[in-house]
């Protein structure tokens, strides 16, 4: 008998045990210069919380606390939504019932009744909050952390450098498990280039006039491509969080509760002033900052069909990447080429520094003594605020000699062109025929007859193979996708190539050109191409790390080329370098 009562009572007990969800006010007659707290709490976690209405209160919340703790291998679980209520009349109000999803069931809890009287002398109407405990989390998580955007120059130059510095703060007494970005910053009518930060370090800084644990999240380089109150969108982060309740526990240590909190580094605004057009040079390409500029030919006298090359270098600090150099003017007599563009530039948080080159080759048509007019470079120099131009002499080529064929190839070409155009007027009539005699044979019971009367059946099981083959190929999706990507990259390619010289056609052309191709041979979407990403699954598919690294700076240069300005040379060098890399990888791949 003992045994069955003891069952039913276990039973019972799990009948009882069940789902709890509960609404429990601070209290329930207060002035009206009082404040309300609300608690909305379960014993188990659920989704889809509804609260309530409040009339005749203004509503602050809610302040979500999550509690989960294991004793003696038991587990207990809390989770709570907290409302701040302040009451706008006085009279007997009732708040109605909030609901949740727990499982498969929807849970609501009873009505309240709030009475609120007449203002009750020495309450604190300012005080925010009627629960210690609440109100110390509040502040908590209020001064936990902080997220601040340094910029080094607020009115800079166009094309001056700006240094933007993420910095994230956390107090003493709260724990950060983890973040996530809500919101990148888009760096709209800048050049950006980011700093790499491989490993966070944790400074002691004060912030606010309080002592914080800093690291720094992100370093970015801007350089703005126009004039203007320019916008530098917010970072956002949505921070895990542990911090103070109020509560020690049996050995006097204190008690934390995990929350979150949404930080941002707000907008910030720079004034972006414009170059003075007082005393601008007429050759001025956009560069700012400080720089050295040098004309160096290989040789000046030239003999035997060698050719001269010739280097333009700008060296020194500023937006190195933003301008094009100033082009040799040549007589006829010298034949000059297309120059090989190269950078060696570095970029810092002090701003792009390096050098950048273009290397001419030209080659002499005719013997005798011929002048490279001089060339200038000009700038706007950021110390004293004014022009400079750098301008380097005349160079003399002495050509002593060319070699005989080389002067008369162009004649000969001529010649043998005519030659082999000319017809000759004159041909002897031919006295012999070559006529052959037509036989007539009956196509009935030819072996044409019979092999056009067979063929259609031999065609049959070919017909069917042909079919299923086509069947096959039609339920292929991702092959027809990745053949598709394929076909749009080809197309991509060749219209870039059709919009030489139109800088914003061309480059978004060969943007969709790679895009497709990483698309086709990475089965990846738009969304997925991430550089890291991009790099990691071309290495896993035996690529070479060279031309991986080249095909990332080429994404790069289509990237940022839109804002900066770029020479008919800078675009037939990308399109090569497109050419050659998309080449390589379909090899190595």
């Amino acid at each position: 008998m003992k045994k069955y009562i003891l069952l039913l009572l276990l039973c019972v007990q799990g009948l009882y045990a069940q789902v709890e969800f509960k609404a429990t006010p601070s209290k329930t007659s207060l002035g009206i210069n009082e404040r309300l707290i609300v608690e909305f709490s379960m014993n188990e976690d659920g989704d889809n919380f509804t609260p309530p209405q409040f009339p005749n209160f203004r509503a602050q919340g809610p302040q979500q606390m999550i509690s989960n703790s294991w004793v003696n291998g038991k587990r207990s679980f809390s989770k709570s939504y907290k409302y701040l209520l302040i009451p706008t009349a006085k009279g007997t109000f009732t708040i109605g019932s909030a609901s949740i999803e727990i499982g498969d069931k929807v849970y609501k809890t009873a009505p309240i009744k709030i009475k609120i009287g007449d203002a009750v002398q020495g309450a604190d109407p300012t005080n925010p909050y009627a629960n210690n405990q609440a109100q110390q989390v509040q502040e908590n998580t209020a001064q936990g952390v902080h997220l601040v955007a340094e910029v080094s120059k607020t009115n800079p130059y166009l094309n001056e450098p700006v240094t933007v510095v993420y910095k994230f703060y956390v107090s003493h007494n709260t724990a950060v498990s983890g973040w996530k970005e809500v919101n990148s910053p888009r760096y709209n009518d800048f050049w950006s280039q980011n700093i790499d930060i491989k490993n966070l370090v944790l400074q002691e800084e004060n912030y606010q006039g309080q002592s914080y644990r800093m690291v720094v999240l992100r370093k970015t380089v801007l350089y703005p491509q126009k004039d203007g109150r320019l916008e530098i969108e917010p970072l956002t982060l949505d921070v895990n969080m542990e911090v103070p309740d109020g509560r020690r526990d049996f050995f006097g240590r204190q008690s934390t509760i995990a929350t979150n909190k949404v930080v941002s580094a707000g907008k910030k605004f720079i004034n972006v002033k414009p170059l003075p057009e007082k005393g601008k040079p007429a050759g001025f390409t956009g560069a700012v900052g400080s720089f050295d500029f040098k004309v160096t030919p290989s040789k000046t006298t030239i003999s035997n069909g060698e050719t001269l090359q010739l280097d333009v270098v700008v060296s020194g600090r500023g937006n190195l990447k933003l301008f094009t150099l100033p082009k040799p003017q040549v007589p006829s007599a010298l034949e000059l080429y297309d120059p090989e563009h190269k950078e060696n530039v570095t970029t810092p948080l002090t701003g792009m520094e390096g050098s950048i080159s273009d290397i001419y080759t030209i080659v002499p048509q005719s013997k005798g003594k011929y002048p490279i007019k001089e060339l200038s470079f000009s700038w706007f120099d950021l110390a004293s605020g004014t022009y400079k131009t750098i301008t380097h002499n005349e160079i003399m080529v002495d050509v002593l000699n060319v070699p005989e064929n080389h002067d008369s190839a162009s004649k000969n070409a001529t010649a043998d062109k005519k030659k082999a155009g000319a017809v000759e007027p004159f041909r002897f009539i031919a006295l012999d025929t070559s006529l052959q005699a037509v036989g007539k044979s009956d196509f009935f019971g030819s072996g044409l007859f019979y092999a056009l009367l067979f063929i259609p059946f031999l065609l049959i099981p070919v017909i069917v193979l042909a079919k299923k083959k086509k069947e096959t190929y039609d339920n292929d999706v991702t092959g027809n996708k990745i053949r598709t990507n394929n076909k749009l990259a080809k197309k991509y390619l060749s219209e870039a190539k059709k919009q030489l010289g139109s800088k914003e056609p061309f480059y978004v052309a060969l943007e969709k050109a790679l895009h497709n191709f990483l698309k086709g041979k990475l089965s990846i979407e738009t969304s997925e191409m991430r550089k890291e990403n991009i790099q990691e699954l071309l290495l896993s598919r035996k690529a070479d790390a060279q031309t991986v690294n080249d095909f990332l700076k080429l994404m790069d240069s289509c990237e940022f080329a839109r804002y900066a300005p770029s020479s008919g040379v800078a675009m037939q060098q990308d399109y090569d370098n497109a050419v050659t890399t998309i080449t390589a990888l379909e090899k190595q791949m």
